[in-house]
């Protein structure tokens, strides 16, 4: 009896966990980042101007409430705009700024204002969440294990488009080559803007994010997705386009034995 799906198995009930998952956790804070400020009362939360990967804004003292000038290249002073402190918030709002305080540099200009309040990150990271959400979404739908990173990736195309890629043996190139493609906007975008005097807008902002969440979405996906184990370690029981064969090292297949 075949299989029913393509890759040599007869369900795919991780890959579609997996997807969801990727899914629910961006989508989550997708749409916190949107209602937090929105419950929060009016005019909570200030512009804010702080720095990526650094906590700025956890309490009155941080780095981001202090005075660095209005023309600073990082910062500005705070006290013309109004204190924050994220800490001083309920455990659910605290936690979405305190997210976007360390992983978002929180410029006001490059970022959206809900209900007076200053959302947690700004419009690229926006687009970012957005492009998981759909990532996942998507790998949920369509993905399918097949034992390797680069084949669990490559799933979401149907095989007569991938057949010529494995009759040449270039999956990990074309894996490689998509991740370049997606995360060529958002690098030509915020490359140009380090380096000359272009300053980009939120549109295209949220626009260059999105190809670069929906990447990683997959990629993450695919990451956790694939796993030998449902092929009983058996690297001949899966079933690939052009009729290709996995090889696989020879400690794995004795671990299964």
């Amino acid at each position: 009896m075949e299989p029913p799906f393509r890759n040599g198995l007869d369900q795919r009930n991780r890959e579609t966990k997996v997807g969801r998952w990727v899914m629910g956790i961006s989508g989550f804070y997708l749409i916190s980042m949107f209602l937090v400020p929105f419950l929060m009362d009016s005019d909570s939360v200030p512009e804010l101007s702080g720095r990526a990967n650094m906590m700025d804004y956890s309490s009155e003292d941080s780095w981001g409430n202090n005075d660095h000038g209005e023309h600073a290249e990082m910062g500005h002073n705070q006290s013309q705009h109004g204190t924050f402190a994220w800490s001083d918030l309920n455990p659910y709002y605290a936690f979405v700024y305190a997210f976007g305080d360390f992983n978002c540099h929180q410029k006001h200009e490059r970022s959206w204002t809900i209900n007076g309040n200053q959302m947690p990150v700004c419009a690229r990271d926006v687009g970012i969440f957005l492009g998981l959400a759909l990532g996942g979404w998507w790998f949920s739908r369509r993905g399918l294990n097949r034992w390797t990173i680069r084949d669990t990736f490559l799933t979401l195309f149907p095989d007569s488009s991938t057949t010529p890629l494995y009759k040449k043996d270039k999956r990990l190139l074309a894996m490689f080559g998509l991740g370049i493609l997606f995360c060529l906007p958002v690098i030509l975008d915020g490359g140009i803007q380090a380096v000359t005097s272009y300053e980009s807008i939120n549109s295209v902002r949220i626009s260059t994010g999105i190809p670069f969440g929906f990447i990683l979405g997959w990629y993450f996906s695919a990451s956790f997705s694939s796993r030998p184990g449902a092929f009983d370690y058996k690297s001949d029981h899966v079933r690939l386009p052009a009729g290709a064969r996995l090889s696989a090292p020879q400690n794995i297949t004795d671990e299964s034995e």
